[in-house]
């Protein structure tokens, strides 16, 4: 296998890897409204309806952020590893980690390091 190949197999891998997580957050939003719409039949639930179905978006959004960096890492490092291409990486990673740090604190109510006992104790 020459340099071309590996090259045009590791970014075709890269994008089959973004195409996924892209899948992943198309699909878990879809399941989640799905769900979301037949509850609301029921008006007494509503609230907690609503609660799930923003957990269902986020956990999908968050599995679906960890395909896309994976699928940019892999394209930066192995295809055109340059300092210029390092450092978008490093950009887009940072911020796709900041969005999946605030939406697992939001889905999580509490900051990674509150134990679960001072979470509880703290939203009620």
């Amino acid at each position: 296998m020459d340099d071309a190949d590996f090259k045009n197999t590791v970014d075709a891998v890269s994008k089959v890897i973004d195409g996924a997580g892209v899948l992943i957050i198309v699909v878990g939003l879809a399941v989640a409204t799905a769900a979301f719409v037949l509850t609301l039949r029921d008006r007494d639930r509503l609230q907690a309806a609503y609660r799930g179905y923003r957990q269902q978006v986020g956990k999908a959004i968050l599995l679906g952020l960890e395909f896309l960096v994976a699928g940019d890492i892999i394209r930066t490092v192995a295809v055109a590893p340059s300092f210029a291409g390092v450092g978008v990486l490093a950009i887009l990673v940072a911020v796709r980690t900041f969005l999946s740090f605030t939406l697992d604190v939001e889905l999580s109510g509490k900051w990674p390091w509150q134990s679960r006992a001072k979470a509880v104790d703290s939203s009620s």
